[in-house]
Parts: C-alpha cells; sequence; structure tokens
C-alpha cells in the first residue's frame, strides 16, 4: 500500500511533513535511481519500499531497480559481504572477473537511466562496479553502504575499494562502520514505516489468529527473535540463552524470519538451527515467506521481549520495531544495535548467551521495569528512527551534493 506524507502527520507533526515539502519542492523533477540486488528480504528491500514511493509523493522523479544474477553471483556477493564484516573468506580472481561481468551485463540493460539520472544511489557492494562502467554519467552517484566495514577482511576491501572510491559520496549508518575514501562521506542511520504492515496497529482478533496459527502460549513468557537465518545473527546463540532462561522461567522461543533471493546461506543456517533445536516443543522455528509482514509484526507484539543477539549488524530494523512496538531489547552489543539499545533504558546489550539470559530473567522477574522501558523504547524510536527523519536526511545530501560548487551550504 503506497501512502501519501500526509498520512503521517498525525505521527510525527505538521511541521516536519511541511519540511519535507519544501525540500521536495527544491528537488522538483530530480531524477533519482536507486540500484540494489533484491526487491524483497531484508531491511534495504524494506526502506526502498517506502522511501521510492514517498520521493515521488513530493515530486522527485524516482525509480527503483533491481540487478539481475545467477547462483553463482549472489554466492560471490555473500562472501564479499562476509568479508567486508570481517570474515576471512577465499574470493579468487574468477570469482571477482564474474562479479564484475554480471554487473556489466546489467549496465547493459540500465545503460540509459543510469546515464541520464542526475543521482544515482548504490545499495551495499553488490552492484558497486555500475559506475565504473558508465563513463558519460550526468549526474552525482552515492554508494550507501548497509554493513559494517569497519574492519574489514583485508584482501576483500582492497579489491572492491577500487569500485567504491570513485563514487561522489558515501553513506553509513554509523561513523563507525566508514573506511576512508576520497569524497564526501555523510551518516544517514536507517529507519521504519510506523504505517506498513509490519508495524501499524493490528486487532486483538489479528494477535489471537496468529498465537493459535503458532500454537503459542500466552500464560507463559514469550522471547522472539525476528531476523534472516543467517550465522550473523546467531541464533544458535539465542538458543543457549534461552535454555538458561528455561532452567528457571518456562519461556517460549520464537525464532522467525525468511530469506532473501541474494543470500544463499539461508538454508544451510536455517539446517543448522533445527538441528541445535533438538525438537524442544516450545522453540518455534518459523521460515515466513517475504510478504509476511503482518505476522512478524503480531509475533513481535505478541512478545514479552525482543532478541537480537546478532555478533554482526549493519543497524537492525527488526530491532527498531520492536522497540517501536513497546517491548524492551536484548540486542548484541554490536553495529546499530548499539545506537538503539540504549542499557537499562530501551534494553541491554549482551555479548554471550549467559549475558542474555541474565537480563532475560531480570526482565522476566520485574515486570513494572519492563513496561517502563517499553514506553521509554517507543518514544525513543518516534524522535530518531522514523522514515520522515530518513527522507529528510536524503533530500539533503542530494541538494547538497547537486548544488555543491555552487553555494557553502554546510550539511548539519
Amino acid at each position: 500500500m503506497k501512502l501519501s506524507l500526509e498520512a503521517y502527520e498525525n505521527i510525527v507533526g505538521p511541521s516536519v511533513i511541511q519540511q519535507l515539502c519544501r525540500l521536495g519542492e527544491k528537488l522538483k523533477d530530480t531524477r533519482v535511481v536507486h540500484i540494489n540486488s533484491t526487491r524483497e528480504g531484508g531491511g534495504v528491500a524494506e526502506i526502498l519500499m517506502w522511501m521510492v514511493p514517498l520521493m515521488q509523493d513530493i515530486g522527485i522523479d524516482t525509480c527503483w531497480e533491481v540487478i539481475k544474477g545467477n547462483t553463482e553471483f549472489f554466492t560471490i556477493t555473500k562472501s564479499i559481504h562476509n568479508g567486508l564484516q570481517g570474515e576471512p573468506v577465499v574470493i579468487k580472481k574468477k570469482d571477482w572477473d564474474t562479479y564484475f561481468e554480471i554487473n556489466a551485463q546489467n549496465f547493459q540493460e540500465l545503460k540509459e537511466i543510469l546515464t541520464e539520472a542526475d543521482i544515482v544511489v548504490i545499495h551495499d557492494p553488490q552492484p558497486a562496479p555500475l559506475l565504473s562502467l558508465c563513463p558519460e554519467r550526468k549526474g552525482k552517484w552515492i554508494w550507501r553502504a548497509h554493513i559494517d566495514i569497519s574492519h574489514p577482511f583485508r584482501p576483500v576491501w582492497k579489491a572492491l575499494k577500487p569500485f567504491v572510491e570513485k563514487f561522489d559520496a558515501s553513506i553509513f549508518s554509523m561513523n563507525q562502520f566508514a573506511q576512508p575514501l576520497p569524497h564526501d562521506q555523510f551518516l544517514v542511520a536507517p529507519s521504519i514505516d510506523p504505517l506498513s504492515d509490519k508495524n501499524i496497529e493490528l486487532t486483538p482478533l489479528e494477535l489471537e489468529s496468529v498465537r493459535a496459527e503458532y500454537d503459542l502460549d500466552l500464560q507463559r513468557p514469550l522471547l522472539v527473535q525476528i531476523s534472516r537465518f543467517d550465522r550473523f545473527k546467531d541464533p544458535i546463540g539465542v538458543i543457549q540463552a534461552y535454555r538458561l532462561v528455561r532452567k528457571i522461567i518456562p519461556a517460549q522461543l520464537v525464532l522467525a524470519g525468511g530469506g532473501a533471493s541474494d543470500d544463499p546461506e539461508g538454508k544451510e543456517v536455517m539446517e543448522e538451527v533445527l538441528e541445535a533445536a533438538e525438537n524442544d516443543p516450545d522453540i518455534h522455528i518459523l521460515l515466513l515467506p517475504p510478504n509476511a509482514h503482518r505476522t512478524i509484526n503480531a509475533l513481535q507484539r505478541l512478545a514479552d521481549i525482543i532478541i537480537q543477539k546478532s555478533t554482526k549488524e549493519g543497524f537492525g530494523l527488526t530491532v527498531t520495531e520492536g522497540l517501536w512496538k513497546g517491548k524492551p531489547v536484548i540486542g548484541g552489543d554490536v553495529g546499530g544495535i548499539q545506537r538503539q539499545v540504549i542499557d537499562n533504558h530501551t534494553g541491554f546489550l549482551v555479548n554471550t548467551p549467559e549475558g542474555a539470559a541474565h537480563w532475560i530473567r531480570f526482565l522476566l522477574h520485574h515486570p513494572g521495569r519492563m513496561k517502563e522501558m517499553g514506553k521509554t523504547a517507543q518514544e525513543f524510536v518516534r524522535e530518531n528512527f522514523l522514515l520522515t527523519r530518513h527522507l529528510r536526511e536524503y533530500l539533503t545530501l542530494i541538494l547538497f551534493l547537486l548544488r555543491k560548487g555552487k553555494t557553502h551550504t554546510i550539511l548539519v
């Protein structure tokens, strides 16, 4: 469902909407192209689902294109992704050649739109070589890194950097994630759409339907982690924490998520999680389809505590979603989770299954504190991580790049 900016006025206030409309007037008819590697699955696709229509709504000529690739290509780009997050990986010269060749094939299909665009935003490493294939470009190109590349596996960054440093600007979610690059760099935190199916208020009937479908017992505490089945999300560590909690409190655990077309490791990780669960009837492992947004919404609202025990994390929109629903979050002490989970205010940061279990037990033994933290969490998201703030920063950044050299405007 496509919504106009006015639909968000009751949530963020009229002045916020007016400011965005004024920025839209300054950028009227600017041609903006977003490029990524999947149209569904993962936070990047979710952001683009709302960002592109809202840019269009305020008069910006915006489109979203998705590059195509075979299994080999996405296996290679998954290795690049993992390497950028610090994992030692083996990527051979022929793999890099394939990576470039698939991008070259995509460029032939996208050549006209990329050449003529005023702004091109390339999301993550998969389509990064497109710029080097477009010497006659008209506009400015931005590389948007959604992951933490603060300590990359050096051979991977050395191979990717020549593609990235040609961009006019780059965007990172946090300053800690960035690498030295010879162009302007900006910090823009991701955000959620409070009116999307994944975040909108649900009726008691719909909540009950999901509870019944997955046989969840509302008389016992429910712990929920929503994420792709990815080793960096540490689902095995979540199961270990749950088992420590169960020694004292009869809790239930939901590990729910789906795959993404550009993530070929998901099936393997899912099998590891099923093995670790050992057929425990109180561990609910759910492989959900990409459009199961209302189911995810309901699971988060049914939860007593949201978990996101990642060992690496670009930002973690599932954390944002949980906080928005008034739930404290037990999160890994990494990446963008650190920016959202404020110890003893919106949740707790942990590094081990034992630490996660400790704070889960603490919260379950202090329901009043848990409720208070939930209220704080929702207001924290309202002030910092809703899509209107995110859109404002993108528009301001684009305006800065288009006027660079013509004005001394400083982006704050």
